[in-house]
């Protein structure tokens, strides 16, 4: 490592709650203009954790268990809006998304598209199949 390289890495800090953000905008931009379209109206939240209720509710073992989390109503079930129906939305979790990152040999910023692409396929109510081609068709 030269000596730029270490000096990089010593000022770096962690990614926060609004660069994860950014990275999140970015990834649904570089995606095929027929998923952004179905997704159009899905919101992005960043936080640091799934709060208890969601922890329980997926019978997670550890608060960084859960990357992402699509919470709403998936296309196949729309309806009518209901009033104080919550709006769709996908929840990216930044401390986990990071322990992941850290274990592993990818860039922050495709990890972040791969879950925010397998979250919005819930609501599309997309295979498996059909969210990894999607990934492959996106830029990212």
């Amino acid at each position: 490592m030269s000596l730029t390289d270490a000096q990089t890495l010593s000022a770096s800090k962690a990614p926060s709650l609004v660069e994860i953000e950014d990275l999140a905008h970015a990834a649904f931009a570089a995606l095929p203009a027929e998923f952004q379209a179905l997704a159009r109206d899905v919101r992005i939240v960043v936080d640091d954790f799934p709060d208890d209720e969601t922890l329980s509710e997926m019978q997670c073992e550890s608060e960084f268990d859960l990357l992402g989390l699509f919470r709403g109503i998936g296309l196949a079930q729309a309806g009518e809006t209901v009033t104080g129906q919550m709006p769709n939305t996908v929840w990216l979790y930044r401390r986990p998304l990071l322990d992941y990152w850290a274990e592993h040999d990818e860039t922050l910023g495709h990890l972040v598209a791969h879950v925010l692409i397998h979250e919005i396929g819930h609501h599309v109510g997309l295979s498996d199949a059909d969210m990894a081609g999607i990934e492959a068709a996106a830029d990212l």
